[in-house]
């Protein structure tokens, strides 16, 4: 099978259990919006929450995954298993000492990390005691959810996406439950879903050992902390906790900043990121983790070529994907809470303020896609220190546009901040990137690109007469929103495909026939 449909094929993968992920997701969100709406509670939950969430990100999913998977495949390319096992069995061991010891410290000082997250809180005590509440009974996920990313990193380098990718799923399901069952049974309701988020983590872990066992990976501990290895990863982490995470890390300030706006402002930045993400967690972060593999062996292999086509064809696939959705993103931003939140105690206006939120962030959808399959290529080359530069550039364009544009667009030009500084980081990246390897097809790049825009304009223009045919602000007929908006997408979607068809998309033709040889294979059963 050659590397695009190498590609292809995880990409799908893992974007058929990101989907599943992401679906759940949304309920769980729904049932939180529904039980405990926009405001003081759900402020300090998401506040609390995004603690351990960030240091997941920049950590875990980050700089761990980041460093671990090619040094992690050079290892198995050149060296055969047991060599990879023992790798395996040793970081497993190291990563589990330093994560309980992070555990603890984040347990003992929460006070002192919300303060200094959050320092708008500080006016509303009940708030802060809230928070640190949460937080505590809350930071012990990163424990588990860290050894799930070391995990990830093992079974994706063998080729097998879809475990650590469905995972999620069964933190959701939890929060969910934990949620409806058990909010009742405290004095603070909203301490169920910290209930759920520690079940959930645990979950997530047992989850994968089974698999890990099936491929050859049973993890034991293994003492031998001074494996070279295991040097190599722990240099790669320290600048990759940045580079990796400076979106992240932007989406963080905006979160701090917003704690001095008006109430119910973190609460809109957060639910309008977790529909900013659906997409991207679904699509372009499955790009990306599919494409890692491919270009850390081929590094491993010295094939720079290989490496460039899979660079190359992981940027097309992204901006085929990212073009349209961030236009229907923008167009259907407002409907989507109306239909989706717009219950119980989340108002219109609470809606509306969520999708102004989503609008800006949905602006940046292809630039922060884009960064994340970047980035793993100057992994890959063993290049840490191009990504921190140019993260830290990103992360300076961000603050400065959001002290520029709060005052006048309140939490929307948070929103808009974080999407113009990932078009900063974008075009760094690929500047510096150029440089490093020389030209990776940038011509086919743009050719993809264009034939994505040309085929979201007439997509654009169905999407925006449908959604005007109703009133969103109205309460309930969910029936009827659910139906102009279902058909809104599916009209959308069918022609964005039928144009990229005319137009000769090769990434529509690769997508089609990965789907074509699924669907025979299952015929075939």
């Amino acid at each position: 099978m050659s590397e695009k449909k190498n590609i292809t094929r995880a990409a799908g993968v893992l974007g058929a259990a990101t989907m599943l992920s992401r679906i759940m997701g949304m309920v769980r969100d729904m049932v939180v919006a529904r039980l405990f709406g926009a405001g003081l509670y759900t402020d300090a939950f998401i506040a609390a929450f995004q603690i351990p969430n960030m240091l997941r990100r920049f950590f875990a999913e980050g700089a761990l995954t980041s460093a671990f998977v090619p040094t992690f495949s050079e290892w198995y390319t050149t060296k055969g298993q047991e060599e990879a096992r023992a790798l395996a069995n040793v970081c497993f061991t190291a990563l589990t000492l330093v994560m309980a010891t992070i555990t603890i410290a984040g347990v003992v000082f929460s006070p002192q990390l919300v303060a200094l997250m959050f320092p708008g809180f500080a006016v509303n005590p009940e708030k802060v005691s809230v928070t640190i509440l949460l937080n505590r009974l809350m930071f012990p996920y990163i424990f588990f959810v860290s050894l799930v990313a070391l995990c990830m990193g093992i079974l994706n380098t063998v080729r097998h996406f879809f475990t650590p990718a469905i995972s999620t799923v069964f933190l959701n399901i939890s929060m969910i439950l934990c949620a409806l069952l058990l909010h009742d049974r405290f004095q603070v309701p909203i301490v169920s879903l910290a209930i759920g988020v520690l079940i959930g983590g645990v979950l997530q872990l047992l989850l994968q050992l089974p698999v890990l066992y099936k491929k050859g990976f049973p993890l034991r501990p293994d003492f031998r902390l001074g494996h070279p290895a295991v040097k190599r990863i722990a240099l790669l982490m320290g600048p990759a906790v940045f580079g990796v995470g400076v979106y992240y890390l932007n989406i963080t300030v905006g979160s701090i900043l917003a704690s001095w706006l008006p109430e119910g402002s973190v609460s809109y930045l957060y639910y309008a990121q977790r529909l900013f993400e659906f997409p991207q967690g679904i699509f372009t972060a499955s790009v990306a983790q599919a494409v890692l593999p491919s270009m850390s062996r081929q590094a491993a292999l010295g094939d720079m070529d290989a490496l460039k086509e899979s660079l190359s064809y992981g940027v097309r696939l992204t901006l085929f994907i990212t073009i349209p959705a961030m236009v229907g993103l923008a167009l259907c931003a407002t409907p989507i809470f109306s239909l989706l939140f717009m219950v119980g105690a989340f108002s219109y206006a609470k809606a509306a303020n969520c999708g102004i939120a989503l609008l800006y962030y949905s602006l940046g959808l292809s630039f922060v896609a884009l960064v994340r399959v970047l980035v793993p290529a100057f992994y890959a080359l063993k290049d840490t220190k191009t990504p921190v530069q140019v993260a830290l550039v990103a992360f300076v364009l961000n603050l400065l546009f959001s002290l520029a544009l709060m005052g006048p667009l309140k939490h929307g030009g948070l929103a808009l901040a974080s999407s113009l500084s990932a078009l900063g980081n974008m075009l760094l990246l690929s500047w510096f990137l150029r440089k490093k390897i020389g030209p990776f097809g940038g011509r086919a790049i743009g050719v993809s690109g264009a034939k994505a825009v040309l085929a979201s304009v007439p997509m654009a223009a169905a999407v925006f007469f449908i959604v005007r045919s109703i009133d969103w602000s109205r309460p309930g007929v969910r029936l009827l929103k659910g139906g102009v908006l279902g058909g809104a997408v599916l009209a959308g979607m069918a022609i964005f495909l039928v144009a990229a068809h005319l137009l000769a998309c090769e990434e529509a033709r690769d997508i089609m026939g990965v789907l074509r040889k699924k669907l025979g294979r299952s015929g075939s059963r």
